[in-house]
């Protein structure tokens, strides 16, 4: 049995604002949007590189604006991520690696695998973040 990760509910309190903070300083790419009904409004939209899409809208979920925390985004340089994001605007925190069970802050000194993050929150305050994974994976 296959099961395929397709699709994550991100709430969001004003659906426009959200969706141009993912499109235009992520640079995910609209698949679609549009108004199903009255109070029903789906924006699919996908991050650069996956397979897997984000759903942003109106009458999707009843978690509350801002309660998505911990989805992870991969990269195989989390130094060019962070330039990248913080010159199309975004608040990142990090690089940071764990040592012993500690956040310490910088990337990992030897760049151990799956050992390197950055964070950041869209507008709503939903949490994401960036691990850097090996090229090969």
């Amino acid at each position: 049995m296959d099961l395929r990760l397709e699709l994550i509910i991100i709430p969001v309190g004003d659906v426009d604002r959200a969706k141009d903070f993912y499109v235009n300083q992520l640079g995910f790419t609209v698949e679609m949007d549009q108004q199903l009904a009255p109070g029903f409004r789906v924006a699919r939209l996908i991050p650069p590189g996956s397979r897997c899409a984000i759903a942003i809208g109106t009458g999707l979920s009843t978690a509350a604006p801002g309660t998505a925390h911990g989805m992870h985004l991969m990269v195989s340089d989390a130094d060019e991520a962070a330039r990248e994001l913080i010159a199309h605007g975004v608040v990142v925190n990090g690089p940071y690696h764990f040592e012993a069970g500690e956040r310490v802050d910088g990337a990992h000194p030897t760049r151990e695998p799956f050992n390197t993050f950055l964070d950041f929150a869209d507008p709503d305050a939903n949490t994401w973040i960036i691990q850097e994974v090996p090229a090969e994976n």
